[in-house]
């Protein structure tokens, strides 16, 4: 099993510092040989998985488009193991709905149908223990959601539902059903939530163990 040279910045703004202390602590353990941060194609071209950030998935679309790479992430994540977060997640759907006026551009790399803003402003951000067997284990996982989006729908049965919510939760009728917050298709994962802003590194494990198995 060969290294895993691992990105956890998108050319721009977002939570990728937490990203990348995250990735280091596992470097002792897990196949880690480096974590860079991508602003230019060249640097895209370097790695083997990339992690999408959250922060504000209009802004990152504009300026990476502005900045000639829109196209090259819309390749790598189509291809490549890729993992959104909170917007990040947004940003690599095929569907979104509930964005800005005009709409906004997409990787159109994860089939599925994202609801921005799903669970309101930052006032209502709120931190949930769920159990997630896809972990491994029983241990419940913090899930930090800051003005979250939610999957409302999977539009493509190879699409791995991995955590859903429990009713009550968001602000949709959806939400009376409980939502879907970690989906995984072939080498995409997107969750709707946080994992860097907790200590918790589960999160990170799975998708670095998720990368090694495609990359193989």
């Amino acid at each position: 099993m060969r290294d895993l040279c691992a990105s956890s910045r998108v050319h721009l703004k977002g939570a990728f510092i937490e990203h990348i202390h995250a990735l280091n602590a596992l470097r002792n353990t897990e196949h880690i040989s480096e974590v860079i941060e991508v602003r230019t194609k060249a640097e895209l071209d370097r790695i083997d998985a990339l992690i999408i950030p959250g922060g504000e998935s209009t802004s990152i679309a504009l300026i990476a488009e502005r900045c000639g790479i829109l196209d090259d992430l819309r390749a790598f994540a189509r291809t490549k193991p890729t993992w959104g977060t909170c917007a990040g997640l947004i940003l690599l759907a095929k569907t979104a709905i509930h964005t800005k006026k005009g709409g906004q551009k997409l990787l159109d790399a994860l089939p599925v149908t994202v609801s921005r803003n799903q669970f309101g402003r930052q006032v209502d951000s709120f931190t949930i223990k769920l159990a997630s067997p896809c972990l491994g284990d029983e241990v419940p996982f913090d899930y930090v959601f800051i003005r979250a989006p939610a999957i409302v729908s999977i539009d493509d049965p190879e699409v791995e539902p991995l955590v859903q919510l429990p009713p009550g939760h968001g602000q949709t009728e959806a939400s009376e059903h409980g939502l879907l917050v970690a989906v995984k298709y072939r080498n995409i994962l997107g969750t709707s939530f946080h994992p860097e802003l907790t200590n918790d590194t589960r999160w990170h494990q799975y998708f670095v163990r998720m990368a090694l198995a495609v990359s193989d």
